[in-house]
């Protein structure tokens, strides 16, 4: 072996693995390793000792079990978007892209996804049948992912609650490389745990959750000049306050990059970005956007009935992979004093260089527990703040530092809750309060299912839960 990385795995051992499955099996001298490893944020290389891309189940216990024999800590990339955190030292990955299966079942009104899936695999297949699922803004994410740490949305959630609180099944390989069956009845401990604190307790190989009859909504973006956010900030906390479950809304500060691909008016525009999701008529959506429409001269106006498939168009959230650092904080309250904090933060005289800053409105069904309880800590936060920058590794230390310091302005409004998708891998490497984050009772809980199921932290390179 021509790399320090896997020194202490013996190249027999390797070969047993490349025997065992049908994907490729991967280290750090093979042509391929760097591309098998990379995923939708640039910045976040990764450089694992073993790379394993699983092409199913099997595939997925065959590496689990050699990363238990090499006492190997395990990561893993359900799709493009998935946080990896890399550790020191010898560790095993293993990327799912290639189970992306999808399969609808329109009586029962479920679909079912490998953990490769994206929800743009989903949503052409659900449309057929006239069925939405609880999808992200973003529909280039991972299904899987999404669904294991809550998942929120920009239309359903608040009606519907989190994409976790309906899923079904799942198909699991625990730490002793077992295949199992995880239901309510089945394993109540194990799926409790899994919906809501991601990637700590296996690997999920299959997954079943139920979606809806949607088919159309009003919704899309209206976009206004940064100069003018402070005034649109000011309508749209009040009128926030008064919507009831059906309509779902955000605001992004951004700093739009110079590409052809946008339309004229944003292009390299410092814009106020204001979203809206209404599962309603269009006449009636539109009557409830007229404050915001009259807010401030409009730049783009997207707002429109649209087929549920076009949900990516409320966020228009960027595809392409990225060099991207972030922070997100939960928010107790938008109290007056707070917006002129983010406004005097991102302003057109700040010199801020973060890409955008938003702010989303949960609530509704989100805070409300589901039939079957899951380990979701999040439920009564009324809203969360993300901000996200741009820049390679070489120039990410002042975006950085800029995020460090948005988050701490936004303190005296801050939840000690929050999203749990939206923690960004510096939070895990910070080694995030888990305990304070989930809280005491609920925190102890998933360590007791640590413990039986993962007793020696295998699946550690997360915003790990450590067993009890």
């Amino acid at each position: 072996m021509g790399t320090a990385a896997t020194r202490q795995i013996p190249s027999s051992d390797l070969a047993s693995l490349r025997a065992a499955v049908e994907g490729p099996v991967l280290t750090p001298d093979d042509p391929d390793h760097a591309a098998e490893c990379t995923g939708h944020n640039l910045l976040r290389a990764s450089r694992p000792s073993v790379v394993v891309g699983a092409t199913s189940a099997d595939d997925v216990a065959a590496a689990v079990r050699f990363a238990a024999r090499h006492r190997l800590p395990v990561a893993v990339r359900n799709a493009g978007h998935q946080m990896v955190v890399p550790e020191d030292g010898d560790w095993l990955l293993i990327t799912l892209r290639r189970m992306d299966d999808v399969v609808v079942d329109p009586g029962r009104r479920t679909v079912t996804v490998g953990p490769g899936a994206r929800w743009d695999d989903v949503l052409p297949e659900t449309a057929r049948h006239g069925l939405a699922p609880a999808c992200g803004s973003a529909p280039r994410v991972g299904v899987t992912g999404y669904t294991l740490g809550g998942g929120i949305g920009p239309l359903l959630s608040r009606t519907h609650g989190y994409a976790a609180d309906h899923v079904r099944r799942m198909e699991v390989v625990t730490a002793d490389g077992a295949r199992r069956e995880v239901t309510p009845e089945s394993e109540p401990g194990l799926f409790w745990a899994l919906l809501g604190c991601k990637g700590n307790f296996g690997v999920v190989t299959r997954m079943e959750f139920g979606v809806f009859p949607v088919t159309r909504f009003f919704g899309g973006g209206l976009w206004f000049s940064g100069a003018d956010a402070a005034g649109v900030l000011d309508v749209w906390r009040t009128w926030q306050a008064g919507l009831d479950e059906r309509t779902t809304t955000s605001v992004a500060v951004q700093q739009l990059p110079d590409l052809p691909q946008l339309p004229p008016p944003l292009r390299g525009a410092f814009v106020l970005h204001v979203r809206v999701g209404h599962l309603g008529p269009a006449a009636e959506g539109a009557a409830l956007a007229a404050p915001l429409r009259a807010a401030a001269p409009v730049l783009l106006d997207t707002l429109a009935e649209r087929p549920y498939e076009q949900v990516g168009e409320i966020h228009r959230d960027p595809v392409r992979p990225s060099h991207v650092s972030e922070t997100t904080v939960g928010l107790r309250e938008l109290s007056g004093g707070m917006f002129p904090a983010l406004t005097a933060f991102t302003g057109p005289d700040s010199g801020c260089p973060l890409a955008a800053v938003e702010i989303r409105v949960l609530g509704g069904a989100l805070d409300r527990e589901p039939p079957v309880p899951n380990s979701v800590p999040s439920r009564g936060v009324p809203f969360v703040t993300f901000a996200f920058g741009v820049a390679p590794l070489p120039e990410a230390g002042p975006v950085r530092g800029r995020l460090a310091a948005y988050a701490e302005a936004m303190a005296p409004w801050a939840d000690e809750r929050n999203i749990m998708n939206f923690l960004s891998p510096d939070a895990a490497r910070a080694r995030t309060d888990m305990r304070t984050l989930f809280g005491a009772e609920r925190h102890d809980r998933l360590a007791a299912v640590k413990r039986r199921y993962d007793p020696e932290n295998m699946f550690r390179l997360n915003h790990n839960v450590r067993p009890a």
